[in-house]
């Protein structure tokens, strides 16, 4: 439920990306480090792990092993594992992995953006998500749906926070359970993050909002907090910072790091969504980013 005055006794649910995190990375990671450091996040305590994309391998070819990735998990009962897909082709090999338990849908008010990323109009991103929800629902599983550019673009096509609302209200009329706000080019202020996450929040409908914030290290706790203050209650970062989206603009910015998010929250008191031994888990995430960055 949106219930932002009432979010406050909300816990906070804590979204891992290792997925955003390798995407970019020019060398491209044996399947058995994603395995190893997957299995290191979960040991760590992370439950819910944006952890694999099915989409086209000539466009994302660091995630074309997801299938094989994810076959080689043992997952507690508890975990949530977020497949990310464009178009039904996407969703059928997610759903065959028998370990995906949502699937991520990208939902761009950005045309610019959606052409590049997904090769869509408005009305093929609806109707594909109309259709993946069918098949979602038949196989049990769960839908979160990105907002992408959801703070602004780099393109100078429209935005507004209304455009921002009218696209949470569309998705949330289909019955969806969660809408993640993206600001997929880095581009947010706090004050346009509490603006945006308030007013999708009062739409009332029964749908959690979360954030999926990209910018510098610097920027995470003011954006993560201004996020906090207005109701949000559902984070996406990752590890270090890595990340961002190859389709967005030339330079990837980054997403915010988790290791700021837990330090954000913690200076306000909020009971920490994971309990986790931090410095080793981001020693193995250096380790593997740093192999394969170059």
């Amino acid at each position: 439920m949106i219930q932002p005055a009432s979010q406050k006794e909300q816990p906070v649910k804590l979204i891992e990306c290792p997925r955003d995190a390798w995407q970019g990375l020019p060398g491209q990671i044996p399947t058995e480090r994603k395995v190893e450091y997957l299995r290191a996040l979960i040991e760590a305590g992370f439950r819910h792990l944006d952890a694999a994309s099915f989409v086209s391998p000539k466009a994302v070819p660091q995630m074309a092993d997801s299938a094989a990735v994810l076959a080689q998990l043992k997952l507690p009962n508890d975990a949530e594992i977020i497949g990310i897909v464009v178009n039904e082709t996407g969703a059928e090999r997610a759903l065959a992995t028998n370990v995906v338990t949502t699937l991520g849908y990208p939902f761009s008010i950005s045309e610019t953006f959606l052409r590049r990323n997904q090769n869509q109009s408005p009305n093929e991103n609806t109707e594909i998500l109309r259709r993946i929800k069918a098949r979602a629902e038949t196989a049990g599983r769960e839908i979160v749906v990105y907002i992408s550019m959801a703070f602004g673009n780099p393109y100078g096509d429209p935005w507004s926070e209304e455009r921002v609302t009218e696209a949470a209200r569309e998705i949330a009329s289909l019955g969806l359970g969660a809408i993640s706000l993206a600001d997929t080019a880095g581009v947010a202020t706090t004050e346009q993050i509490r603006r945006v996450v308030r007013a999708v929040s009062n739409l009332g409908e029964r749908c959690e909002i979360g954030v999926h914030l990209h910018g510098r290290r610097e920027e995470a706790a003011p954006k993560v907090l201004a996020a906090y203050d207005a109701g949000c209650r559902r984070f996406d970062s990752a590890l270090g910072g890595l990340g961002g989206c190859p389709f967005a603009q030339d330079e990837l910015v980054g997403n915010i790091p988790t290791e700021e998010v837990l330090r954000a929250l913690a200076s306000r008191g909020v009971p920490q969504p994971v309990a986790i031994d931090l410095e080793n888990v981001l020693r193995l995430n250096r380790e593997i980013s740093a192999a394969f960055a170059a």
